[in-house]
């Protein structure tokens, strides 16, 4: 990862809301507060739909979908449309890959 790749996640993470959009997302069949919202489309599993992420915030929907849009930009989520609903889960490679970086550049 370089360096600036890791300065885009350190943005996107500077953000309390940003941070627990990816902690409701960690483990979503989990979570009692999305469970049954999963999407069951095999090509990706583990996707929650923006709506149940709004639901889940303190914040408008606008805001939620900017915020998602940063998430996914700097890595940390990716994204599916799906009929007319788009979902999100994590990039659980890129954050394995901001660990090592944290790890050992820092």
């Amino acid at each position: 990862m370089t360096d600036e790749k890791a300065v885009e996640i350190f943005k996107a993470l500077a953000n309390q809301t940003r941070v627990s959009i990816l902690q409701l997302l960690k483990d979503p069949e989990n979570n009692s507060a999305i469970q049954g919202h999963v999407s069951k489309d095999s090509e990706f599993e583990g996707g929650v739909c923006v709506g149940d992420i709004h639901k889940n915030t303190e914040i408008s929907q606008s805001t939620t979908s900017q915020y998602l849009s940063i998430l996914q930009q700097s890595g940390l989520l990716e994204a599916k449309r799906i009929g007319q609903w788009t979902y999100y889960r994590r990039n659980e490679a890129i954050i394995k890959q901001f660990e090592e970086y944290i790890r050992l550049k820092l």
